[in-house]
């Protein structure tokens, strides 16, 4: 980490906030992802089979840069080495970024949207993120 300042240390609390915010949304992303699917293609029977699912299935495809994030952020909030603001920033426009519903965007946009539609504690974390960044 680095040197002790107000602006790096706020920026890293944001940092913070903003990672268990996307871990709660994207847990909830993946729940409303497998109501979905089941719909679609029926029950899924265990946690093992909706992981491979979730790892491999294309359905899920969107979901997975979420994921990447979200490890991304663990790695820089827990490494050892010296970290800087740009750093921490950086991360934080890739969330920005990333968490843009659009009906008629990018594949991963419009599910984002649908999923925004369709489930209302989703829209709410998306708000709360939203203000976040």
């Amino acid at each position: 980490m680095s040197a002790s300042n107000p602006s790096f240390e706020l920026t890293l609390h944001r940092l913070r906030q903003v990672r268990t915010t996307l871990l709660r949304l994207h847990k909830a992303l993946l729940n409303s992802e497998r109501l979905v699917y089941e719909q679609f293609h029926g029950r899924i029977q265990s946690n093992g089979e909706f992981f491979r699912l979730v790892v491999g299935h294309e359905w899920f495809d969107w979901l997975r840069p979420m994921s990447q994030l979200i490890v991304q952020m663990d790695d820089l909030l827990h490494t050892k080495e010296p970290i800087t603001v740009d750093q921490v920033n950086g991360v934080l426009e890739q969330a920005q970024s990333l968490l843009q519903p659009d009906v008629d965007g990018t594949p991963s946009e419009k599910r984002y949207y649908r999923a925004i539609q369709r489930d209302p504690d989703i829209a709410l974390m998306h708000a709360e993120i939203s203000r976040l960044l």
